[in-house]
């Protein structure tokens, strides 16, 4: 079961899978060597699902007056293979669809993963660029609301 819950609403056990599988993935696996909790924690939604009791699947959505941005994509080592991470950024964006349609939505992506993306309606936002020497491309798309405008 999916669950969308702000900071405070985490349990202290869900604070604690969700920062150990991010910091496990970002700078352990990945090699990024930056603080990976940060302040937009406290404000944004963390959302995730759950089997046995471990997170198998996290991102974050952090909004602002003009973007929803999804961010901390990550699927749990042990349940990767089984369609996960499309499952996980489609929630995310009908989550923005449904309470934030009138919000650009962005993402900044490993450049490999550009097509994956791309399968969303979400496309190229920038050129490639480097984050701890992995390479980075932003991707994006027009608010929903907009898609509505177009099909009245």
């Amino acid at each position: 079961m999916w669950e969308y819950k702000k900071f405070e609403a985490l349990t202290h056990d869900e604070i604690f899978q969700i920062f150990k599988l991010r910091i496990d993935t970002f700078v352990v696996e990945q090699q990024c060597f930056y603080p990976d909790i940060d302040e937009r924690d406290l404000t944004c939604i963390h959302y995730f699902n759950k089997e046995d009791g471990k997170i198998a699947a996290y991102a974050r959505i952090m909004v602002d007056e003009q973007t929803a941005k999804l961010g901390r994509v990550i699927v749990n080592p042990q349940f990767r293979g089984r369609g996960l991470a499309r499952t996980l950024i489609q929630n995310g964006l009908d989550y923005i669809k449904d309470n934030y349609p009138d919000k650009n939505i962005s993402l900044s992506a490993q450049a490999h993963l550009k097509d994956f993306y791309s399968s969303f309606n979400l496309s190229p936002a920038s050129d490639i660029y480097f984050v701890d020497l992995i390479p980075h491309i932003d991707m994006a798309r027009k608010p929903y609301a907009l898609d509505t405008q177009l099909e009245g």
